[in-house]
């Protein structure tokens, strides 16, 4: 039996569209805030949803999502809010959810505690960026063991020899980083980005989800036929940081969020 998530790339394949998963950060402002923009998305169609759990040193994230971090922090979020909140959705009427985690957290719970909580929250997938990718096979086995998928990152430089070992362990799709760099929204994507995405192609079938930079429909276009699926992360969570700040209401500012998620949606087609 597939997994959520192989089950939705292999639907949308059918389909022939790309997959949208836009990135949320869990309990910024709060996670009933986390829980009702994680409904806003699903009610416009996204495919999956990327939850970021608060971790005081990330590793590849811009200043927007670290930010949204720092906020969350800030508020004496704990890993057990998330679960809780997470657990207490509608995952029926939820596409597939993918926690990106600091494996420092994952460390500190443990690694079988940490699976079985995320599973039992009813996550679909883990990314771990800090996890180096040819180091993960025993964690890889404990997640696909619960049915569960690992996602693994590739960057622009990584070395061919290492993105072979990362992709051993790699299920549900690949997260493939479009720059150098961290998260944040660009004007352009790199034309480097065809040949990495060509030289995955040839070398694994699981699906390629590319990520960093993306923020408009015009930049998904330009990826079909090249990736299975899209992430967006800061262009969501800038406008979800006016709900911090104070500067809009939170009707808005989810109508705002579910339209950008709506546009995007579109583009895939």
């Amino acid at each position: 039996m597939p997994t959520r998530i192989a089950a939705i790339f292999q639907q949308l394949k059918s389909q022939g569209r790309m997959a949208f998963m836009p990135f949320v950060t869990a309990g910024d402002p709060d996670m009933p805030t986390t829980s009702a923009v994680i409904r806003e998305l699903a009610d416009r169609g996204v495919d999956l949803i990327e939850v970021g759990f608060p971790y005081s040193d990330p590793i590849a994230d811009g200043p927007v999502i670290q930010a949204a971090y720092t906020r969350a922090l800030e508020k004496g979020l704990h890993v057990d809010d998330i679960f809780s909140e997470i657990e207490s959705l509608d995952h029926e009427h939820l596409p597939p959810l993918v926690a990106m985690v600091s494996y420092a957290i994952v460390f500190r719970i443990g690694l079988k505690p940490f699976v079985e909580r995320a599973t039992s929250a009813g996550f679909s997938g883990l990314i771990v960026p800090d996890l180096p990718g040819d180091e993960s096979a025993e964690f890889a086995q404990i997640v696909q063991s619960h049915e569960m998928d690992l996602i693994q990152l590739i960057a622009p430089t990584t070395p061919p020899g290492r993105a072979e070992q990362i992709l051993r362990s790699a299920s549900g799709f690949v997260y493939c980083i479009s720059v150098a760099g961290t998260t944040g929204v660009r004007i352009e994507l790199p034309p480097e980005l065809t040949d990495q995405l060509a030289w995955l192609r040839s070398q694994t079938d699981l699906p390629l989800a590319v990520g960093f930079g993306i923020s408009r429909p015009d930049q998904v276009d330009g990826l079909r036929g090249l990736a299975d699926g899209v992430i967006v992360g800061s262009a969501i969570v800038r406008q979800i940081e006016s709900l911090s700040t104070g500067t809009t209401d939170s009707a808005a500012t989810l109508s705002g969020i579910g339209e950008f998620a709506a546009q995007m949606v579109a583009a895939t087609h």
